[in-house]
Parts: C-alpha cells; sequence; structure tokens
C-alpha cells in the first residue's frame, strides 16, 4: 500500500512503544538558486583579416590656381551638327487665265468665274469697254485654251508658286515668238503676280518683264465691276501707254 510509517492512536497490547520523532511532521525544504557562473572558455585565435586588393588611383584634373584667379569658366562642348529644318511645304495657288489677242496687243486676264468668257458675261462687256477706249479691236481673238493652275490634282509634282510663275512666263513667251506683241496687259492679280513677278501695289503701272517686254498691270475686271472708282486710274494710265499700240497699229 506503499505506507512508510503507521502509527495507531492507540497503544495497542503486547505492541512496541511508539517514538515521538516519527510523529513529527518534516518541515519542506526551501531550494536555494544558486547562481551558475560559466566557465571560462578559451578563446579562440583569430584570423587575420583578408587584405582587399588596393584600387589604382584616378587623377581627377584640378583648374590651376590662375584659373580660378582669373574667373575661367570650364568649357562646355558644343555639338556643331546643324540641325536641318524641312521648310512647311506651301499650298499650290489657284487661278485661271485666259489668253487674248487685240491687235499687237496680248491680253492676260483673270477668269472671274473660272470658266471662259461667254459673249453676254458682264465682264467680258467691260473688256470690250476698255478695248474700244484704247482704240483696239473689241473682239479680241481667244489664244489656247485657260490656263488653270494648279495644273494636277494629285500627285507629288511641285506646284508651288514659283513653279506657277514659271509656267505661265514659259506660255507667254512661246506665244510671243509666234506673233510680235507691243505690250502686254496683266489683267487681274493673278495675271500680275505669275507673269509681272508684282503685286496689287504695281497696278496702273508699267513694268519691264525680264524675257516678255513691257507689260501693263490693270485690276481685274471683277474688281473694277465692285469698285466702279478704280476706272478713273485705269483710264488715265491709258492714255499714258496708249501711243505704243497707236504706233504699232499705223
Amino acid at each position: 500500500m506503499q505506507v512508510v510509517n503507521w502509527l495507531p492512536r492507540t497503544e495497542l497490547p503486547f505492541a512496541a512503544p511508539s517514538r515521538p520523532e516519527l510523529l513529527q511532521m518534516p518541515e519542506p525544504e526551501v531550494e536555494v538558486a544558486v547562481a551558475v557562473v560559466p566557465a571560462p572558455q578559451a578563446e579562440a585565435p583569430v584570423a587575420p583579416a583578408a587584405r582587399t586588393p588596393e584600387r589604382p588611383k584616378i587623377e581627377v584634373p584640378r583648374p590651376s590656381l590662375a584659373s580660378t584667379r582669373n574667373g575661367a569658366k570650364p568649357v562646355e562642348v558644343v555639338d556643331d551638327t546643324p540641325v536641318v529644318v524641312k521648310p512647311a511645304p506651301v499650298p499650290p495657288p489657284r487661278f485661271a487665265l485666259q489668253l487674248l489677242r487685240a491687235g499687237r496687243c496680248l491680253l492676260l486676264v483673270e477668269l472671274p468665274t473660272g470658266e471662259a468668257f461667254q459673249s453676254r458675261d458682264p465682264a467680258y462687256l467691260l473688256l470690250k469697254d476698255m478695248l474700244r477706249a484704247a482704240g483696239l479691236p473689241d473682239a479680241p481673238q481667244i489664244v489656247g485654251e485657260p490656263v488653270r493652275w494648279p495644273w494636277l490634282n494629285r500627285g507629288t509634282l511641285d506646284q508651288g508658286p514659283e513653279a506657277a510663275r514659271d509656267f505661265v512666263q514659259g506660255f507667254l513667251s512661246v506665244q510671243m515668238e509666234t506673233a510680235p506683241c507691243a505690250c502686254l496687259w496683266l489683267i487681274g492679280l493673278p495675271a500680275v503676280r505669275f507673269a509681272g513677278e508684282a503685286d496689287a501695289e504695281a497696278f496702273n503701272r508699267e513694268l519691264q518683264i525680264e524675257g516678255l517686254g513691257s507689260a501693263w498691270a490693270v485690276p481685274g475686271l471683277e474688281l473694277l465691276m465692285e469698285e466702279p472708282q478704280r476706272k478713273a486710274a485705269v483710264w488715265q494710265a491709258m492714255r499714258r501707254l496708249m501711243a505704243r499700240w497707236k504706233e504699232s497699229n499705223e
């Protein structure tokens, strides 16, 4: 029964006397914490650290004392490569011109509507009045088809202002070689610009065109109808130049 000590409460007959020390309960043992000091360990030999290879020294140029005193700035590297900028394409001009012959004068006339003249067109009637006032036949002859620009509606062909000028001047040069011309009338801004290489400021003035000779810049027929006050300046200029083609007709 795992009973180490057993004592009766009363004395048993013929039993041995009890021992009083057995009746005392032993006091519990108190655990005493004992600090454990680790035993000293032998120091391990420390291996010498490996030497890192020395890097080569790079010499950095420093500004000299003279340059710092003179306030010299470091030279900046400038890229001298030229930048090619392509000019923007110029849209082709749009105009229609008709070449007419009256006596010994050639008339390069702007077509107001872009179509060939009709016998009852107001612009054509005004042109007939101008020819009668100039002493020239009032029934001018049509020379060739109207010159319409741009020449082509599509394609990569250059049809800018310079190409238009070369074409118009070349066309007039061929016609002048066929028959002599005492004076070339340039009627309308497109005719003045692309045949005479001038602008609206040249209206009512005489021009000298290389390869084409003498020319007279006249406002367009439609502009003369819209602004009748311009007719007086046209008449004055006509009187100054009239002797040129009258002598040719004699």
